[in-house]
């Protein structure tokens, strides 16, 4: 409305975002290429702002906690937080070396897409993504598969973190970047010298233009008397007299006004951090406790039920497995049932065959039998026909002798027929009992099946809008929780440990990669302050 002031528009905007720790935030609008926050207790249209409409603010955060996690508070926060600080990475307005980039896309990815699954998460799921900083791309020989792939073998490390952790991780990796949170001026000094002035939750640094990462000199807030202008002459008193005071111009007086506006912010966010909480952040931190150790609960009971799930997938997978290789074998069975059973009547056949042949045999064996007893009754005179008698009689002999043996033979292979139709008739009433054991056997599975395949459905289900959760938490919860906190902790150290170790080990791979003549100066300076051992906090300690 056109009488509101700019503190009506922040509490709406604020409002609408369910935001608490409102003390972070403000509005931000441009006027002539110069940035400006919008006053609380003056009127948003008395302010400078462009003519144009509609006029545009942009919700950013304003102050920086010194750290992220035990600070911010809300989920909210610390999910803006996280926008926040990953375009300003992306946009490289903060340097952030090649190794942590991948680290920090890892949890950026784990925060959108939750666990990783390779079934669903296949090749080239994040091709349309903007992960990594131009500035790395374009220092190493690597295909983006190869980056994906860096990227991916991290994000799978992270399985069971809930966006809410995943950002978080991400914030307390950023937030020891050298340029995080710091807002940076262009300034000169008595001598005319061109410098840069920056603001932050820990205090003024004096940089060199070319070099942002290492600060020249510090003025902690705790050591700063008193912070004042005149025009465009800006000065900073120590607390110590015996140090000089500093002066520097800035190049506009409304210049001086945002450094001002920025120093008494954070000054008054850095004496705040170092008293008791007030009532209302005490309240926010227990109710953020408790929503946490909610929110844990629920995920062990999330996590037990799809185990559940699981478990009842894989038995029903395996009964179903179990059923297939039961019908498999009773058909099996059944064929060879069949084939029992036409061997039972082939042999069956043969030996009826083989029995007449015997028995035609057997008769005419007897008929040479008579013949002979013919012959020798007949009487040949003379010794020609005697001669010939004697040659037919023994041929005939030998005859009914080969006969004989026949017979015998023929008798044989037909008591053998008979005892191999017996052990065919036994090998089909052995099919014939498997199959009635493997149809028995199915019915069974069939049942078991069934009511195990009705088993996920049984479970309970969480519906968030239905389901009414309440929580008693007493003194030994809260106690619990502490001791939870301090193991965390605990592990934390040795996460970071292992996390320093994953980092060189990743920069060792890629450094045979990297294009020598595309480093910019910031990665030159980092490069340099890493082989120092220099990190942001110690050389704000030194140049003190």
């Amino acid at each position: 409305q056109v009488k509101w002031k700019g503190k009506d528009l922040f509490d709406l905007v604020c409002r609408t975002l369910g935001l608490r720790e409102t003390w972070f935030f403000g509005l931000q609008y441009t006027i002539k290429d110069t940035v400006a926050w919008l006053k609380m207790d003056k009127k948003v249209l008395d302010h400078d702002v462009p003519t144009e409409e509609p006029v545009t603010f942009h919700f950013l955060a304003k102050f920086y906690p010194e750290n992220a996690e035990e600070e911010l508070v809300q989920e909210i926060t610390q999910h803006l937080f996280f926008l926040q600080v990953k375009k300003q990475i992306l946009d490289e307005k903060i340097y952030c070396p090649p190794e942590a980039s991948v680290l920090l896309a890892s949890y950026a990815v784990q925060a959108k897409y939750g666990d990783y699954d390779p079934n669903v998460h296949k090749r080239g799921f994040l091709a349309q993504e903007e992960l990594l900083p131009k500035r790395v791309i374009n220092l190493y020989q690597m295909t983006p598969e190869m980056w994906e792939e860096r990227i991916t073998a991290w994000y799978a490390e992270h399985r069971g973190r809930a966006r809410d952790e995943a950002e978080m991780e991400y914030l307390k990796i950023a937030q020891d970047l050298e340029m995080y949170g710091v807002n940076y001026f262009a300034i000169r000094n008595k001598k005319g010298t061109e410098l840069l002035l920056g603001v932050d939750a820990l205090g003024l640094h004096i940089y060199d233009p070319d070099n942002r990462l290492t600060p020249k000199i510090s003025f902690p807030w705790n050591e700063i008397r008193n912070i004042s202008y005149s025009d465009k002459e800006f000065t900073i008193k120590p607390l110590d007299k015996k140090i000089d005071v500093f002066k520097f111009n800035s190049s506009k007086l409304r210049v001086n006004k945002l450094i001002l506006q920025l120093c008494i912010g954070n000054h008054d966010l850095f004496m705040r951090r170092r008293k008791a909480d007030s009532l209302e952040v005490q309240q926010m931190k227990a109710q953020a406790r408790e929503e946490k150790a909610r929110k844990q609960m629920e995920r062990q009971r999330l996590a037990r039920e799809k185990q559940m799930r699981e478990e009842a997938e894989r038995t029903r997978d395996e009964l179903e497995r179990r059923l297939m290789q039961l019908k498999e074998e009773a058909t099996m069975a059944n064929e060879a049932l069949m084939r029992s059973e036409e061997t039972a009547d082939l042999l069956a056949e043969k030996a009826q065959i083989t029995e007449e042949e015997a028995k035609l045999l057997a008769q005419k064996a007897a008929e040479a039998e008579q013949e002979m007893q013919r012959i020798k009754a007949t009487a040949i005179r003379t010794e020609e026909e005697k001669r010939l008698m004697e040659q037919k009689v023994l041929e005939a002999e030998m005859l009914a002798l080969k006969m004989a043996e026949e017979s015998e033979r023929r008798a044989k292979e037909a008591d053998q027929l008979k005892q191999d139709l017996q052990e065919a008739r036994e090998s089909e009433r052995r099919a014939k009992q498997k199959l009635l054991e493997i149809t028995s056997k199915s019915s069974y599975t069939q049942s078991m099946n069934s009511s195990t395949t009705a088993l996920p459905t049984d479970l309970p289900s969480f519906n968030l809008i239905n389901e009414s959760l309440s929580f008693d938490f007493k003194d030994t919860d809260m106690k619990r929780l502490s001791m939870e906190i301090e193991k965390e902790k605990v592990e934390y150290m040795e996460k970071s440990k292992h996390l320093q170790e994953q980092l060189n080990e990743l920069k060792t791979e890629i450094e045979a990669l990297k294009l020598k003549e595309r480093e910019t100066a910031l990665d030159i300076l980092h490069n340099e302050n890493s082989s120092r051992g220099n990190s942001k906090h110690n050389t704000i300690k030194k140049v003190s």
